[in-house]
């Protein structure tokens, strides 16, 4: 059998991505209440605090941490440290709701061939970065190959559907 160079593990999608919190009851007001996640259930056997959110197709693990006291403080917002970041409709009304809940965040703006990609950053009540980007208008291309890719839903759509054949006459 030939080993898929492109996909060596055989990966389908990310699944989610686990953060400990100082507090599971403030990490999910703010996942549920600013970036719209939706509790889930979680298996019962696990012998720790948590909770499962889910939306935009991928989970968030919320893990209780077993010395809350010690998790360090993140007051300044850098762009460079680990993030998530999210797609969105609108940037502008992002920055306004940010304004509105009065959450500190950063701006920043890419500029690639003529293309310019605005991201917001902020915390999480943990310090974790998140991003909100409109990186959709940027394509993805990869080093080795020609094909181009987007962030986007609908071009996500389009590369998954199977090719339309060209019937000729």
């Amino acid at each position: 059998m030939k080993d898929n160079v492109m996909n060596p593990l055989a990966l389908t999608s990310l699944n989610h991505i686990s953060l400990v919190c100082k507090s599971v009851e403030k990490s999910m007001d703010f996942y549920t209440n600013v970036l719209g996640f939706v509790p889930v259930r979680r298996p019962g056997s696990f012998n720790f605090d948590g909770a499962w959110l889910f939306s935009y197709g991928i989970g968030i693990h919320l893990l209780q941490s077993e010395n809350p006291e010690s998790m360090p403080e993140k007051t300044v917002i850098n762009p460079k440290d680990n993030h998530i970041s999210f797609q969105c409709e609108s940037m502008a009304a992002v920055e306004k709701k940010l304004i509105d809940m009065e959450i500190k965040y950063v701006r920043q703006r890419v500029e690639e061939g003529g293309i310019y990609v605005d991201q917001l950053f902020f915390h999480d009540p943990d310090g974790f970065m998140i991003e909100i980007c409109n990186c959709d208008n940027l394509p993805v291309i990869p080093l080795a190959g020609e094909m181009i890719r987007s962030c986007s839903r609908i071009n996500l759509k389009m590369m998954q559907s199977p090719p339309v054949p060209v019937v000729r006459p």
